[in-house]
């Protein structure tokens, strides 16, 4: 079915969570909706700030332009436009966009009578950002522990929270996020490659089905999850993935103070060490 066809298919009225018919409206393609209308206020007032806040700054050069969060002495209070406030201005119309587009996920996913998998997927990408920017600077007391926004400031940020907690991959919620991370590139590189293998044959050979994707892995490993199976995995895996990644910071400063290799004493502690 050409998606021409199928545009047709999915044009269909209803489905909103707000706004009724009035905003149950497509530009070109692409269903808008009130949460659409939303998601573009806030993403044009958002990056006007940023680009405010650069022009405020030293320099345009895109790798080291900087929006810092407020200094830790204002705490969980408004800071001033200049010293921090443009941060928090930002990153409240970051949220709004990110919680706005993940709504209008929903509406469309009501629209098509699916289910609420790609909104509640990109729900946690949200809760990863917000976990930094939101939840462990509010359990620190300061929006200060927020990241700045910027490209070289960001990095630098990461590197310096890691060195603080001495060595930051010894957090065990790092290391869940880390083999989530892994086993999703490498669940979903075998599946693409099994596609790509099955669907370009050589010159003269027929397209092979599933069933020889299933011989394929049943032969190789001993076990094939299936084509919808790979999907679900593929999901589980990803979503985790960020989860845990969300929780490794969150635990850093509001739970451990400390250098992360220490919490690994209790192993050597373990009575039959002794």
């Amino acid at each position: 079915m050409s998606m021409l066809s199928f545009e047709r298919k999915y044009r269909v009225r209803g489905g909103t969570l707000v706004g009724g018919d009035l905003f149950d409206f497509w530009v070109g393609p692409f269903y808008v909706g009130f949460f659409g209308v939303l998601t573009l206020f806030f993403t044009f007032i958002g990056t006007g700030l940023i680009v405010y806040g650069a022009a405020l700054g030293p320099t345009w050069n895109i790798w080291q332009i900087n929006i810092a969060p407020p200094d830790l002495s204002y705490g969980l209070g408004m800071a001033p436009l200049t010293e921090g406030g443009l941060w928090q201005l930002i990153t409240i119309c970051a949220i709004g966009a990110f919680v706005s587009w993940a709504l209008r996920q929903a509406e469309i996913a009501r629209k098509l009578g699916m289910g609420y998998h790609i909104p509640v997927a990109f729900g946690f990408a949200i809760f990863a950002y917000i976990s930094l920017v939101v939840i462990r600077p509010m359990l620190l007391g300061a929006w200060g522990h927020g990241f700045p926004y910027g490209i070289l400031s960001h990095l630098d940020w990461v590197s310096n929270v890691g060195y603080q907690y001495l060595h930051f991959h010894y957090n065990p919620a790092h290391m869940i996020a880390v083999s989530f991370f892994f086993a999703t590139v490498f669940a979903l590189s075998l599946h693409g490659s099994l596609i790509l293998s099955a669907t370009n044959p050589k010159a003269g050979e027929r397209v092979k089905t599933p069933e020889y994707e299933d011989t394929f892995f049943r032969d190789t490993i001993g076990y094939s999850i299936g084509t919808l199976g790979i999907h679900r995995l593929g999901l589980f895996l990803a979503l985790n993935a960020g989860f845990w990644s969300a929780v490794c910071i969150i635990l850093s400063g509001p739970f451990w103070t400390r250098g992360w290799p220490e919490w690994w004493n209790w192993w050597l502690d373990l009575p039959i060490w002794s």
